[in-house]
């Protein structure tokens, strides 16, 4: 009943001109009366908060389900496709799980945050990340989030079919390493990419170091990609 409820209440506030949904209109599409609400969600902000909830562990178990394939870069490319696919295929809920009227940040949220820098590391350990993976992260992320309210809350505004792989291409440049200038980024001698290639390295493999010279070690590399 939980779930049928959730599921009304996402298609009633994707049909709602004003984005707004009626408890009473909740109960009608499923059927039950107003105590039952009230009992499984408390009230009407209890109703939207765990539909922010739900909205978050669908998007988080299309990232989960993600098997990294053998370059970090397309799986980042991937990832920030299904983030506006997603958004799009739920743009009531989406702009629920993003509003900016929370109090704190919802703990999905950090962990979509997380799972993002680990597809950053893994382009950092192949060489091509050219920022410190947390700032790359940031990058992304708000650019993604950005796009993809503006396609489901302004899509008239927005008409551009190729608008979100123009932006990603964009912000991806920003951040990684194009294949093309792995070699010349090399012999112009910059210490950024092999500093953060090296440390990502280290980072997730056991070498012979001790914890003590790997700390340093991790220190002087951070500095010189200054992170």
């Amino acid at each position: 009943m939980r779930t049928r409820m959730l599921e009304a209440a996402e298609e009633l506030l994707d049909a709602s001109p004003d984005r707004d949904i009626a408890t009473r209109a909740v109960c009608e599409a499923v059927g039950v009366g107003a105590p039952v609400l009230y009992r499984l969600f408390g009230d009407k902000n209890g109703l939207l908060s765990a539909l922010v909830d739900y909205g978050f562990d669908r998007y988080l178990a299309t990232k989960r389900a993600a098997a990294p394939s053998e370059d970090p870069v397309v799986d980042l490319r991937n990832g920030w496709d299904t983030h506006v696919e997603f958004a799009k295929s739920h743009p009531a809920v989406y702009r629920l799980m993003f509003s900016p009227s929370f109090a704190t940040v919802p703990s999905a949220a950090q962990e979509a945050m997380r799972l993002l820098r680990e597809v950053l590391d893994r382009c950092a350990a192949a060489g091509r990340l050219r920022v410190e993976s947390g700032l790359a992260a940031q990058m992304i992320m708000s650019a993604n989030i950005g796009l993809a309210l503006n396609l489901v809350t302004q899509p008239e505004n927005y008409p551009d079919p190729d608008l979100s792989r123009r932006v990603r291409d964009a912000v991806h440049a920003a951040v990684l390493v194009p294949d093309a200038g792995r070699r010349r980024s090399a012999e112009d001698g910059s210490l950024t990419v092999a500093a953060l290639q090296l440390a990502a390295i280290l980072r997730d493999r056991r070498t012979e170091l001790g914890d003590p010279e790997t700390a340093l070690l991790l220190h002087w590399l951070d500095t010189l990609a200054g992170a």
